[in-house]
């Protein structure tokens, strides 16, 4: 947790006023049971109803200016909370952004979902109730000890012996807590993990009659949940019956030894009642304590886990890296005896995979699944970075661009079309925060998207619900596709992209990104040969090596799998 202190930095002024304030209601609190001894030992005994009338004046002063502190504690533990939490999440959401795939991919989604809510909620929490009980509750014990002290020594031994038995109690308990918490958080992200599996996999979930299957599944792993939530509860709802136990034994042994006193004349009636309020008193400064070391505790636990995100490095930075400017007479993009394997892969993706591809090209990727398509393809923006080897664009190293000029120069459509919640314009404008729309329609124009655009009244203004749910597969596709293409890249990748077109939207996008993008590198990763059969360069891939490269025709003679995946797609008279 002390990691986390510096997203407290801009709220220091409510760091001081919160605890101070707390200590001044405590204050008040500790001076009560001395003026309800004097009401008992002047006001009732010599029967003197106006000195009664004034310390209960008094008391009521204490309350009153108690509660004002108390309120004002609680408004300036909770600003800095809030501030923490928000300056958390904000850190944290920032931090994770800057992640490369490969830390993405080996943290998991789910998990960076509940670190990310969850977590910080559990932190902040801490933060909020420390600012208001970790001065207070222990001045309190203190304090009260002291003023048990003044009154009488010898009967003050009782608070000395019963006060550490409780600080026991809490120490077991809270031993015992914490590593449930931590374990709670982890079934917590496992539970987070399978609603969103369901969730975006309804539909195949639903295809298969899996829905019963998917509901045991969920509630062993809610049930799993459920029993660690319980079997915590259980250790900490122990605190109260254990503390209550020693503080009530605590306050039997004051009356009776303070009876004995009284008897003799050595202690007062108003005493013994002042006595037992500073152990009430301590008891609820304890109670108070462990609620905030419970509390703690989770957000402790939590701490850890987002502390565990901010300490993963990234292994992707541009940092020291300058602008770089074109070469000319260099290819657009060449590999360069590229390898590459996935963290904690046995096996390497890619194998010296080493081409060129000239301004103005097509490139067609082909292979079959699980050949490296899309791992190539992703190499280029640098989403990974080679094992060995080098990818080069315009004749300079992927790695030493400045992320922001390298994926300026490259428009990505990725295998799954991901649009925002939001109007069509401004999923467009992701491309190009202030194209116009004169540039929207032309790039929707060349996606072949227009049709759809023209047939909806609002046209640009056409609000598209979350992940594109409103739209078919095609429309969400060819909506992606003219994302990336507003923005006019140099380098442009399709990844897969269009498997939801038919055939004859497909030719149509193909022609017109051939014809009405001058210049432009394009790389089109299919399972089509279709699809790739016209560009200019085929690059066919089979188990992340590179077995041929040329074109069509020259392909289906000399490749053995090229032609063997055109030949399962097409008879041999369409094909030759």
């Amino acid at each position: 947790m002390l990691k986390l202190i510096r997203f407290l930095k801009g709220y220091k002024k409510e760091c001081i006023i919160g605890p101070l304030f707390k200590l001044l209601e405590s204050c008040f609190e500790l001076v009560v049971p001395l003026v309800m001894a004097a009401i008992i030992d002047k006001g009732i005994k010599n029967a003197d109803v106006t000195f009664i009338y004034q310390m209960g004046g008094l008391m009521i002063l204490f309350g009153f200016l108690g509660l004002v502190c108390s309120l004002t504690a609680q408004y300036f533990a909770a600003k800095a909370s809030m501030g923490f939490g928000t300056a958390l999440r904000e850190s944290l959401f920032k931090h994770i952004n800057k992640l490369s795939y490969t830390e993405i991919d080996e943290l998991g989604t789910s998990s960076l979902v509940t670190r990310l809510t969850s977590d910080v909620n559990q932190a902040q929490s801490g933060v909020n109730l420390f600012l208001r009980l970790f001065l207070r509750s222990p001045f309190i014990v203190v304090g009260a000890l002291i003023m048990a002290f003044m009154i009488n020594a010898e009967l003050s031994l009782i608070f000395i012996i019963f006060t550490p038995l409780i600080g026991l109690v809490l120490y077991f308990i809270m031993s015992r807590a914490i590593p449930c918490f931590r374990r709670i958080q982890a079934k917590l992200d496992h539970v987070s993990l399978l609603i969103r599996e369901n969730l975006a996999g309804v539909r195949v979930i639903r295809a298969f009659s899996k829905q019963e299957d998917e509901i045991k599944t969920f509630r062993k792993a809610t049930n799993d949940f459920k029993n660690e939530q319980i079997h915590v509860s259980k250790i900490v709802s122990l605190l109260n019956p254990a503390t209550y136990t020693i503080i009530n034994v605590s306050v039997i042994a004051i009356i009776w030894f303070g009876g004995f006193k009284v008897n003799v004349g050595s202690l007062t009636q108003g005493e013994v009642i002042a006595l037992v309020n500073y152990t009430s008193q301590i008891l609820l400064g304890l109670m108070a304590l462990a609620n905030l070391i419970v509390v703690f505790t989770r957000g402790s636990a939590s701490a850890q886990r987002i502390n565990e995100v901010f300490e993963i490095k990234p292994s992707l930075t541009d940092e020291g890296n300058v602008v770089r400017f074109t070469q000319i007479s260099v290819p657009r993009v060449a590999f360069r005896d590229v390898s590459f394997a996935y963290k904690n892969a046995e096996a390497e993706s890619l194998t010296d995979i080493s081409f060129e591809a000239e301004a103005g090209e097509t490139i067609g990727i082909i292979g079959g699944t699980g050949s490296g398509k899309s791992t190539l393809v992703n190499l280029i923006p640098r989403f990974y970075d080679v094992t060995s080897g080098k990818v080069l664009i315009d004749g300079e190293d992927v790695r030493d661009f400045p992320f922001s000029q390298l994926r300026e120069k490259i428009g990505i459509v990725p295998q799954k079309a991901v649009l925002f919640k939001g109007t069509i314009r401004e999923n467009m404008r992701w491309g190009k925060e202030n194209a116009t729309d004169e540039e929207i329609y032309q790039a929707l124009s060349i996606a072949q998207a227009m049709d759809f655009i023209d047939s909806r009244s609002e046209r640009l203004d056409t609000m598209i619900l979350q992940g594109g749910r409103n739209l078919s597969g095609g429309q969400r596709q060819r909506l992606t596709i003219a994302r990336a293409l507003v923005a006019k890249p140099e380098i442009l990748i399709l990844d897969d992209s269009a498997s939801a077109l038919d055939f004859a939207t497909d030719a149509r996008l193909r022609k017109a990104i051939q014809t009405e993008t001058e210049g432009m590198t394009v790389f089109l990763v299919s399972q089509r040969i279709s699809t790739v059969r016209n560009a200019h360069k085929i690059i066919v891939l089979d188990d992340g090596r590179i077995v041929g490269i040329g074109n069509h025709k020259d392909l289906f003679e000399s490749c053995d799998v090229y032609r063997e995946i055109a030949l399962s797609q097409h008879t041999q008279e369409e094909v030759a």
